[in-house]
């Protein structure tokens, strides 16, 4: 028997197939155009990128301290224990500084609490610092860590013979109050000395992360009532592999991790590196795969079961991520944060993580929920790098504080809820 062919489709019937298909076109074209401000899903990373949360960046105002007037410097901030901490100086007309350092408890929801004095819930006091040396008169704080709703912090002010910055640490005492503590000069400078960077405070006490000529260092305190130099130890110092740069500390459950590079003999560019420690004497150096790319890591930050690190991986700022599995890449940040971009700061919020970055070019901050991808955040003011331009940001909660001291153009301080969108 002949088969039969199918008989071609009728007229109409073809011209419906073709608007069918035409329309299931546009369709996909649409959903392909929808939430342009939504950020495309990282490089190396599955994870989408969230939704850019829109905070409502409220500025805050901090009382001058007891003392002549000045303009206030600002420097870093710190939140743990239900408090909230401020460092930096006050400087007189002359160019005189004195330390200085504010305190707010968690800032309140509460109606009447907006107007206690510094705004948006806070209600920030200054406290009571003791100086016990000349050049501890004359302090910046430059970088501050919690525990347990105490501060320790670290300040320098240039002097000497050879003009370098004398180092002191400050701790605050159950009263409140915050007291210098006097270190032998070497133990952060003399001939080896080549900066003394972040302090963290954990369960295990107190570590400050730097660089002696020796490579990556730490300086550990249980107490920070006195810190020890940790310098030239293996592994933490540069050796044959090459030649180690710590940036930041976090501390963990099992005690601290380091975050820097590895500069191999040869290569041109560094590769990221990450140092553990049970108690800040002893470290333990594992260097992260990064292909070709001259890559960095410049903080690093606890974000509930992870700590997320970012820094320079090639010619954008990327994180990378340790959970159970260990360390892997993150998500790029994006190209407002690249090519000579620095990470101003990082903070961990309830929702996600919160990086501010700032280049020659100006300022971005970004948003992630895992390190994976990242959305862009308005800033509430534009951030071009600078000599003397200082940016930081602390978290806690679902709260957020961005300070900026630009210099002659005077410190701003900030806060927002993240993830948040107004009203």
């Amino acid at each position: 028997m002949p088969r039969h062919r199918p008989r071609p489709a009728s007229g109409p019937s073809r011209a419906l197939r073709v608007l069918l298909g035409v329309a299931a076109g546009l369709a996909v074209l649409l959903v392909g155009c929808r939430s342009p401000e939504r950020a495309a899903p990282a490089p190396g990373s599955s994870a989408p990128a969230p939704e850019p949360p829109r905070p409502d960046w409220r500025a805050l105002t901090l009382p001058t301290p007891p003392g002549a007037p000045g303009r206030l410097l600002l420097r870093d901030a710190a939140a743990c224990g239900g408090r909230w901490f401020v460092v930096g100086a006050v400087a007189d007309a002359a160019g005189v500084t004195r330390p200085a350092a504010w305190s707010s408890p968690a800032p309140a929801s509460s109606p009447a609490a907006s107007t206690a004095q510094g705004g948006a819930g806070f209600a920030w006091s200054p406290l009571r610092l003791t100086p016990r040396t000349a050049y501890g008169a004359e302090n910046v704080l430059t970088a501050v860590g919690c525990r347990d709703g105490r501060l320790a912090a670290v300040g320098a002010k240039s002097g000497g013979v050879h003009g370098n910055p004398r180092i002191s640490t400050w701790r605050q005492l159950a009263d409140g109050s915050v007291v210098e503590v006097p270190a032998e000069f070497e133990v952060f400078g003399g001939p080896d000395a080549v900066n003394v960077g972040r302090i963290a405070g954990g369960p295990a006490g107190w570590v400050i992360a730097g660089n002696r000529g020796t490579g990556a260092a730490a300086w550990s305190s249980a107490d920070a009532g006195e810190f020890r130099l940790v310098s030239g130890v293996p592994e933490l110092g540069s050796d044959a592999a090459g030649r180690t740069w710590a940036a930041d500390v976090t501390a963990v459950v099992s005690g601290w991790v380091l975050v820097g590079s590895v500069r191999a003999p040869g290569r041109p560019g560094g590769d990221p590196a990450v140092w553990t420690s049970p108690d800040g004497l002893g470290w333990r150096r594992q260097v992260l795969p990064a292909g070709d790319a001259p890559s960095d890591l410049q903080r690093v930050v606890r974000a509930g079961e992870r700590l997320v690190a970012v820094g320079r991986r090639g010619d954008a700022l990327a994180a990378w991520v340790r959970d159970v599995a260990g360390w892997r890449p993150g998500g790029a940040l994006g190209p407002a944060a690249g090519g000579s971009g620095q990470v101003a700061g990082l903070a961990a919020v309830d929702g996600g993580v919160l990086a501010v970055a700032v280049a020659a070019a100006g300022s971005s901050a970004w948003f992630s929920t895992d390190g994976g991808g990242w959305a862009p955040v308005r800033l509430p003011v534009a951030l071009a790098a600078a000599p003397d331009r200082s940016v930081a940001v602390a978290g806690a909660g679902g709260e957020v504080l961005l300070l900026v001291d630009g210099g002659a153009e005077g410190a701003r301080l900030w806060s927002a809820r993240l993830p948040g969108r107004p009203g």
